[in-house]
């Protein structure tokens, strides 16, 4: 395989997982200038998160690409701190990977900043350190980092962040954060990492073992539906950033908060038991759910 037939491999196997999100990445309706610098933004999302998630593609090829040395190729840690590095080359220099290669110049266009590319780093980072959290403000901290950058870079990409919109923006970020999370409990128990706040746990009267069962007992799913209501009051807080913009951007972002929606009702209509795998919206309920979004509605 040449160089560039790697590098190409490399960018589909991360950009092909755009379609399995809850959310619309860079929909066709979208302009094509934005398309392209959303599918670069989410390029590097996709692919921290993967580093840390121990999901990269066989093969050790992102970390050869990195400069990784082979022996520490599952070093998630190392693998981290040289995706850094090669991000910040996007800023002064050629970066290495060709995800980082296609960000330069929508970096360059919009006049993004480090900082919220190092915050999804910094929440991959502590992933692999901190896997329980005791409090709610606790996890609200880590979504600050692993999840609300995301819209912020939205709304640079779009030319439309203000300091109201960014506050609306990180509500509708931080709900879509707990909502995964929610989905994904098995998954992220049998990674040892444990979303739900312990406090929360505790009042609930929840173990770990609990989440490991195949199915949610009473307690587990109280505590889900409580969690749930969290997620879906902070979508709701962070509704009016949609009505605040126009156009094509309006339908993008009814969009984010509508999947957020309507996988809570997928939780809801699955009674709350989120041990079996991951409750999904149908697309009628999304369209539903987008339409209501779009309105002002629910």
């Amino acid at each position: 395989m040449t160089g560039t037939d790697t590098a190409t491999a490399l960018e589909r196997a991360t950009l092909d997982k755009a379609a399995r999100e809850n959310f619309p990445v860079a929909p066709f309706f979208l302009p094509r200038a934005w398309r392209t610098d959303l599918m670069a933004v989410y390029g590097f999302a996709r692919l921290v998160d993967d580093i840390g998630d121990g999901d990269l593609a066989p093969g050790g090829a992102d970390a050869r690409v990195l400069g990784v040395p082979p022996e520490r190729a599952d070093d998630r840690l190392a693998v981290l701190d040289a995706f850094e590095a090669d991000l910040r080359r996007v800023f002064d220099g050629t970066p290495h990977h060709p995800l980082l290669r296609r960000l330069q110049p929508t970096v360059r266009r919009r006049g993004l900043t480090p900082e919220p590319f190092l915050g999804l780093i910094a929440a991959n980072r502590q992933d692999q350190l901190v896997t329980r959290y005791e409090t709610y403000d606790d996890l609200r901290a880590y979504c600050e980092l692993s999840a609300n950058p995301v819209g912020r870079l939205v709304l640079a990409v779009t030319g439309t962040a203000t300091p109201e919109r960014i506050r609306r923006s990180d509500a509708v970020c931080t709900g879509l954060q707990i909502v995964e999370h929610l989905q994904d409990v098995a998954e992220d128990v049998g990674r040892d990492r444990i979303y739900l706040p312990a406090q929360d746990m505790k009042r609930f009267h929840v173990q770990e073992s609990d989440l490991a069962a195949p199915s949610a007992g009473a307690s587990v799913r109280a505590l889900v539906a409580f969690e749930a209501r969290r997620a879906r009051d902070l979508l709701n807080e962070g509704a009016p950033l949609v009505g605040s913009v126009h156009g094509r951007l309006k339908l993008l972002l009814a969009g984010f908060v509508a999947g957020g929606k309507a996988a809570v009702r997928a939780i809801a209509a699955a009674d709350f038991d989120v041990l079996p795998g991951p409750p999904k919206p149908g697309k009628l309920q999304l369209l539903r759910e987008a339409g209501t979004t779009l309105r002002g509605e629910g």
